[in-house]
C-alpha cells in the first residue's frame, strides 16, 4: 500500500536530485578532467589573464594586456607571455606531488567573482585545494590561495616557482628580504627583456602567512637555472590540522611603467600587507559592482551559465581607464597576436556599451590615441582623414602580417571604429566627450569616405577593391557592407556636427546618398557586385539590417536572411555570424528561428572542460570572445529587444523563445535601467 507520507518523499527526493542535476548559474565545475582533451579557462581582471592547466599547481601561461613586440609569426607586432608567477609544487615527507599522484581532482569556475578553485586528495596523506584570483581591484596583481588538510601526521615542503617563457632573454632573477619589526616580506623577482628588447617585463611574488610575525615558516631562496628560480619555506602538520597560505604576486611591464622592475615590487609589498582578507574583499566587492550589471534567464539553466560564461569573460578582458581594446581571444593566450580588429568595435563593444559604459570607453579611447597613426595610414595609400588598420597592436600602425589581404584593403574597419565612437555617445549623451575625442574620429572617417570612393555620377559613388566583411570575397567592388558601413558614417559624421554647432563638410551627405547598395534581380542585397550565390564566410549584407539599420523594412531583412542563412557553410565559419541572424529573428517575432541560431551559433563550438567558445564549430582555439560579444548582442539586443538610438537606449518589439520564461536585463546605460521581457 503506497502511503501519501511515502508518496510525498518520493516527490521531494526527485525534486531535489532535479535541482541538483541543473547547470549553476555562477559557478562551472570539472569533475572528470581528462589532460589529453583539456581547454583552460582564464582568470582575468583586464590586464593580467591566468589561464589554467590540468596539471596541479601549475598555470599554462600568465598574459599581459598591452604587451607586444615583434617576434614569431607574421613580422609584425605579437602579444607576450609573461613570467610564469604562479606556478607552484608541494612536496609531502619528501616526496614531489605530481598529477599521478592526486585523485579526486577537481576544478571550477566562478563566475560571480572570478576565481579557479582546483581540489584533490593525495593518497591517504592530505586534501588540498588552492584558488587563484586575478585581483580587480590592482590590475596587476594576482593571488593564490592555498588551503592543506592533513589526514595524518605530515610534513610539508612548499615552493613558489618563478619562470620565464622562452621568448624572453637576459633573464635576471632576484631575491630580497625586508625586514621590519611587524614584519618580514620575502620577495621573489624576475627581470626580462622582450625578443627585440623593445620592453622590459618585470614579476614579482612573495608569500602571506597566517601565523604572527615571529611564528611563520622560514623562507628560503633556491636559484635552478637563469630562466627559474623559486622560494620555499617546510611546516610540519598533525593529523586533522588545516594548514593556509598564500602566494600573491605583480607583473608590469615597461609598456605600463617607466620602472616596471621596482614597480612590481612595490606592488607585491603593498599586496602582501594589505593581506589575504583585504584582498580578496576588495576583489569581491568589485566584481559585485561589476554584475549589477547582469541577464537574468528565467527557465533556462543552461542558458543562464552560458550567458554568465560569455559576460564574465568579457569583463575579465577589459577594464575601466585602462585605454586598452580587445583581442578576438582577450586575455586567454596569444591567439590572433593580441591584435585588435573590427570584432571589438562591432562585435564586443556593444554589449559593453550598454551594461557598463565606462567599460566601454576604454575601448574607444584606445582608437582615440591612435588616431594620428590611422591619418598617416590615409595618407601612405593616398586618401584624406583616418583610415584604421585592419589588424591594430600597441602603436595603431598596420599589423596585419602581409600575406593577410585583409590588411591593404578591408577598409570597413574605419567605418567600425567610427559606428563605435557615435554609439558610446548615443548611450552615454556625454557632448563633452563627442566635443573632445568622437567628434575628431567621426570627421577624420567621413574625410577619408569622402576622399576613398570613386565619383562615377549620382547614384555611383563607388566604393572599389575592397576585402568584404565576407573575407573570402577579396579584391570585390560594392560591397555591401562596406558600402553601407561608409555611408552610416558620414551620415553620423554630418549629425555630430550638427550637435556640436560645428558646420559639417557638405560633401558627406552628398557622397553619403550617392554610394550604391547593390541588388539581385529577386530583390536581397548582393553582396559584393561580382557575387553569384557562393558560400559566404561570415554575415555580411545581413549587417546592413543590425548594427547599421540601412536596411529596415521587415520584408527585406527576411528576404536577405533567408537567401544568406543557406550560403554559410556548416564548419569553418566564425561564431558571431549565427548570432546576428538569431537577433534579427527574434526582432522579426520569429522566435523559433531565433532559438535555432541562438544555439547553432555557440553549442557545436564549446569545448571541454568548461564549456569555452572556440572560434568555429570544431575549432581549438578558445576563448573567443569576439563569439561571446556577437551572442550576448543575440540576447541583449535581439530577444531583449535593446536598441542603440541617437537619443538613448530603448526597447524595440522581440519575441523570447519558449524555452524562455522571461528575461530581465539589469544595469542597463547610464542610468542603470533594467528591461523585463516575458
Amino acid at each position: 500500500m503506497n502511503k501519501p507520507g511515502f508518496s510525498l518523499l518520493i516527490v521531494s527526493l526527485f525534486a531535489a536530485f532535479t535541482l541538483k542535476a541543473q547547470p549553476d548559474p555562477w559557478k562551472i565545475t570539472a569533475a572528470k578532467i581528462d589532460p589529453s582533451n583539456y581547454y583552460g579557462v582564464t582568470v582575468a581582471n583586464g590586464m593580467i589573464g591566468i589561464v589554467s592547466s590540468p596539471e596541479p599547481f601549475k598555470v599554462k601561461n600568465v598574459v599581459l594586456a598591452g604587451a607586444y613586440d615583434q617576434y614569431g609569426r607574421g613580422r609584425v607586432s605579437n602579444f607576450l607571455n609573461s613570467f610564469n608567477l604562479l606556478n607552484m609544487y608541494l612536496e609531502i615527507d619528501g616526496k614531489r606531488l605530481t598529477a599521478a599522484d592526486v585523485s579526486n581532482l577537481k576544478q571550477e569556475l566562478d563566475l560571480h567573482h572570478a576565481s579557479f578553485k582546483t581540489t584533490f586528495d593525495y593518497g591517504d596523506k592530505a586534501t588540498i585545494s588552492y584558488t587563484y584570483y586575478s585581483l580587480r581591484q590592482l590590475p596587476f596583481t594576482v593571488l593564490t590561495d592555498v588551503t592543506i588538510i592533513a589526514k595524518k601526521d605530515i610534513a610539508l615542503n612548499a615552493a613558489s616557482v618563478m619562470e620565464a617563457p622562452d621568448a624572453l632573454k637576459e633573464v635576471q632573477n632576484y631575491y630580497n628580504e625586508i625586514d621590519r619589526p611587524h614584519v618580514t616580506i620575502s620577495l621573489l623577482t624576475s627581470t626580462a627583456k622582450s625578443p627585440t628588447g623593445k620592453l622590459q617585463l618585470c614579476a614579482s611574488t612573495s608569500f602571506i602567512f597566517k601565523e604572527v610575525h615571529g611564528q611563520e615558516p622560514r623562507v628560503i631562496h633556491e636559484m635552478w637555472d637563469n630562466n627559474m628560480h623559486l622560494m620555499k619555506f617546510t611546516k610540519k602538520l598533525k593529523q586533522g590540522q588545516t594548514y593556509d597560505y598564500a602566494v600573491t604576486g605583480s607583473s608590469i611591464t615597461s609598456a605600463h611603467h617607466n620602472d616596471p622592475l621596482n614597480e612590481a615590487e612595490r606592488l607585491t609589498i603593498f599586496a602582501k600587507l594589505e593581506g589575504r582578507d583585504r584582498l580578496l574583499a576588495f576583489h569581491n566587492q568589485a566584481w559585485d559592482e561589476l554584475w549589477k550589471s547582469d541577464i537574468q534567464i528565467e527557465g533556462d539553466p543552461q542558458s543562464q551559465q552560458d550567458i554568465h560564461s560569455m559576460l564574465y569573460h568579457l569583463y575579465s578582458f577589459t577594464r575601466a581607464g585602462s585605454s586598452f581594446s580587445l583581442s578576438p581571444m582577450g586575455l586567454s593566450g596569444l591567439g590572433y597576436n593580441g591584435h585588435v580588429f573590427w570584432d571589438t568595435d562591432i562585435w564586443m563593444f556593444p554589449a559593453l556599451l550598454v551594461l557598463h559604459p565606462e567599460i566601454a570607453k576604454s575601448l574607444i579611447d584606445y582608437r582615440f590615441e591612435r588616431l594620428d597613426a590611422a591619418k598617416r595610414n590615409a595618407f601612405a595609400h593616398g586618401y584624406k582623414g583616418a583610415m584604421f588598420p585592419w589588424e591594430s597592436a600597441d602603436t595603431g600602425v598596420e599589423e596585419t602580417p602581409v600575406w593577410a589581404l585583409s590588411g591593404p584593403f578591408e577598409h570597413h574597419i574605419t567605418a567600425c571604429v567610427a559606428l563605435a565612437a557615435w554609439n558610446y555617445y548615443a548611450v552615454t549623451q556625454d557632448k563633452e566627450w563627442l566635443k573632445e575625442k568622437g567628434w575628431p574620429i567621426l570627421s577624420q572617417t567621413a574625410d577619408f569616405w569622402s576622399s576613398r570612393v570613386e565619383r562615377n555620377g549620382p547614384g555611383h559613388y563607388e566604393i572599389k577593391n575592397v576585402v568584404a566583411a565576407d573575407e573570402w570575397a577579396e579584391n570585390v567592388d560594392n560591397n555591401a557592407f562596406t558600402n553601407a558601413a561608409a555611408k552610416v558614417n558620414l551620415q553620423n559624421a554630418t549629425a555630430a556636427a550638427k550637435l556640436l554647432g560645428i558646420k559639417a563638410d557638405p560633401d558627406w551627405l552628398l557622397v553619403a546618398q550617392n554610394i550604391p547598395i547593390l541588388k539581385m534581380e529577386n530583390g536581397v542585397t548582393l553582396e559584393h557586385a561580382a557575387y553569384k550565390g557562393e558560400g559566404i564566410k561570415q554575415a555580411d549584407a545581413n549587417l546592413l539590417a543590425y548594427p547599421l539599420k540601412v536596411i529596415t523594412d521587415p520584408k527585406q531583412i527576411k528576404n536577405d536572411l533567408e537567401y544568406y542563412e543557406g550560403r554559410v557553410p556548416n564548419e569553418g565559419t566564425p561564431a558571431m555570424t549565427q548570432a546576428v541572424f538569431a537577433l534579427l529573428y527574434a526582432r522579426l517575432g520569429n522566435p523559433e528561428k531565433a532559438w535555432h541560431f541562438f544555439k547553432d551559433s555557440f553549442e557545436p563550438n564549446l569545448l571541454p572542460p568548461f564549456r569555452v567558445i572556440a572560434e568555429t564549430k570544431g575549432g581549438t582555439n578558445p576563448y573567443f570572445a569576439t563569439g561571446a560579444g556577437g551572442i550576448l548582442q543575440s540576447v541583449l539586443m535581439g530577444f531583449g529587444g535593446l536598441d542603440i538610438t541617437p537619443s538613448g537606449i530603448v526597447q524595440v518589439e522581440s519575441k523570447l523563445p519558449a524555452q524562455w520564461k522571461s528575461l530581465k536585463i539589469t544595469g542597463v546605460g547610464k542610468d542603470k535601467k533594467s528591461y523585463q521581457r516575458n
